[in-house]
């Protein structure tokens, strides 16, 4: 309880750390009444007050003890009184400029120069028009020219381009691959030689030479391929500007015309052979979901069997829908409705191996007109990170906290390589050049997601959530996600670890999905949930995976180890558990149909209603 009238309580309270240009302390005095006691309460407070009132207020009614029903009084006399008082200080000072400034005490040239600029900089009219930036430009030019007749000559175009670099690819892969070829048998006739002619230093020169000669040949190629696809950049851009002024100058309806005689160069080709590789066969089904506790959002699933890099391929003689596809892509690439992929990768922003740089090959089959190439936005993601890294380090460093589990390793991996990425982070990239997808989520993961134990907390779990949130606040409508959160096979990935990993994803899944209705209002969105075509194994093996969880090998032919006790002529009793092997697909149909009935379980998929007439 605050004291009685013959004894009055202070509290000083902290000084701001804001720069004022004078300071002075008033003192606050409140009374009231508490029962039989008439209370008051003195406060010094140091004026301008740069601390919020109700903290304020908040303080003073702990610090006091003051009856919960002054709160609501004290608030108010305390913000009439700083609002007064603060008022009363800004007449003052007022004053006391007016008196320098009749003076004489004051440069009144000085004076109006600082209130023109502080007018002018805080007063919209008087703003600088914003500088017209050349790929805002090119953007609304192609959104435009995209959805007009014309977007069959652009599609021709880029085609066109297209097909120029994969040429010039093959050159390269011919070349490099001849090279290959001669280094080799170079190699093998220096082995053949070792011991007799020649010693080991003989040998390392000349794997130091071919290394070398390699490496000079790849480099000739990559700065070949960087010129050509800069040169390719630029005159499409300066193509397409020119020709929407042709449009707004010329007669539209004429020029119409003229687009659409122009031949088309997408059409399918009846020489399969003529193909760049066969497309394989594809399984997919799809689902209408309705999810929300009371406004219920309507989301459509898509399980797929595919490899992740199909929806980044072009095809150079593509099938009937490669142009539908081409299209759709381009329709939507400066919309709200754009597509994305997740790309599972190790803690190293760069494309030099694995699913990287098979990724950043498909990526520069065909040149990208609207964003920066893939080398130098990896570039610009990794100063990023080292600038992200070097303020959370020196934040942690001033405010020391507590680690939690796992923590002290995170941190010691982040000290010994701060360049890279944690498992659960991931960093995006933008494409205009690839076949369905325009943003890619290169998410961080690490050995872990290969075994069994992993739970709903795990960060590769993690980082989809947050994939998921980016999704609803850019406009992300379809995004494919893979659901073993493996691009591949191996033997370990029985047939309970394949039906436990889709269950935790698919429940997982759908808990943020009903998150997403409190992130972007409830859009409806498309999550295509994708299954591994590809496995590491050996193409000429067929892993057989029985119920048990133990699998045991054959041969292609059918041929069995004899120490087997699995009947290899039995196989229809592990026809669920088949994984087909190769470069065609490592997923069995019998699996595959085996996820499909598991979502209608764990979604609330919409059933049709079937209506009757009785007569």
């Amino acid at each position: 309880m605050a004291s009685t009238q013959d004894s009055n309580s202070a509290a000083t309270m902290k000084k701001s750390k804001g720069k004022v240009n004078s300071t002075a302390e008033k003192e606050f005095v409140f009374e009231f009444r508490a029962g039989k006691h008439n209370c008051v309460l003195k406060v010094p407070l140091q004026f301008p007050v740069q601390e919020n009132i109700s903290d304020l207020h908040g303080r003073l009614m702990l610090l006091h003890k003051i009856p919960c029903y002054i709160e609501n009084d004290l608030k108010t006399y305390l913000s009439n009184f700083i609002e007064r008082e603060t008022i009363l200080d800004y007449d003052r000072e007022a004053e006391l400029s007016l008196q320098r400034l009749t003076t004489g005490d004051g440069d009144v040239n000085q004076l109006t120069n600082a209130w023109t600029r502080s007018y002018v900089e805080t007063t919209l009219e008087h703003a600088r028009p914003e500088e017209p930036c050349w790929d805002e430009d090119f953007a609304d030019v192609y959104h435009e020219l995209i959805h007009s007749p014309a977007s069959d000559t652009l599609l021709n175009l880029e085609h066109n381009y297209f097909v120029s670099i994969s040429e010039l690819i093959s050159e390269r892969d011919m070349e490099i691959k001849k090279l290959q070829e001669r280094q080799a048998t170079e190699m093998d006739k220096v082995m053949h030689e070792l011991g007799n002619t020649l010693s080991d230093q003989d040998v390392n020169a000349v794997a130091s030479q071919h290394f070398d000669t390699q490496q000079v040949l790849e480099n000739k190629w990559a700065s070949e391929l960087k010129q050509v696809t800069g040169i390719q950049k630029h005159e499409y851009q300066e193509w397409v500007i020119s020709l929407h002024q042709d449009l707004q100058k010329s007669n539209s309806s004429q020029i119409t015309e003229e687009i659409k005689v122009q031949p088309s160069q997408l059409l399918e080709l009846e020489d399969s052979g003529a193909r760049m590789f066969e497309e394989q066969p594809q399984l997919e089904e799809s689902f209408t979901i309705h999810l929300g506790a009371q406004l219920k959002t309507m989301h459509n699933l898509r399980l797929v069997r595919a490899d992740v890099l199909d929806f980044c391929k072009h095809r150079r003689h593509g099938s009937g829908g490669a142009k539908l596809r081409r299209l759709q892509t381009a329709l939507s690439l400066y919309s709200s409705s754009l597509c994305g992929l997740v790309l599972l990768v190790d803690n190293r922003v760069n494309s030099y191996s694995g699913i990287k740089r098979e990724f950043a090959t498909v990526a520069k089959e065909c040149t990208d007109f609207h964003f920066p190439f893939l080398e130098a936005q990896l570039d610009e993601v990794q100063q990023v990170l080292l600038y992200a890294r070097a303020q959370r380090s020196s934040k942690q460093k001033e405010q020391p906290e507590i680690p939690r589990n796992g923590g002290d390793d995170k941190n010691k991996n982040v000290e010994r390589n701060p360049s890279n990425i944690l498992p659960g982070e991931f960093y995006i990239s933008r494409h205009s050049n690839l076949s369905e997808v325009h943003v890619v989520f290169h998410l961080c993961v690490d050995d872990n997601v290969r075994s069994g134990n992993i739970t709903a907390r795990d960060p590769a779990i993690m980082g989809l959530r947050n994939i998921l949130k980016v999704c609803c606040t850019h406009d992300i409508t379809t995004v494919t996600v893979p659901l073993l959160l493996v691009h591949d096979m191996s033997e370990e990935m029985t047939i309970p670890w394949c039906l436990k990993r889709a269950e935790l994803v698919f429940k997982c899944v759908k808990g943020f999905m009903m998150e997403m209705a409190s992130w972007d209002g409830g859009i409806s969105r498309t999550v295509q949930f994708l299954v591994p075509k590809k496995q590491e194994n050996d193409p000429h093996i067929l892993l057989i995976v029985p119920v048990s969880g133990r699998p045991h090998c054959t041969e292609e032919g059918g041929r069995s180890n004899s120490n087997s006790p699995h009947n290899p002529n039995k196989r229809s009793a592990y026809t669920a558990g088949l994984l087909e092997c190769g470069s065609i697909e490592s997923i069995s149909e019998e699996m595959f149909y085996q996820l499909s009935n598991m979502l209608p379980q764990i979604f609330r998929v919409s059933s049709t209603l079937t209506l009757t007439s009785k007569h």
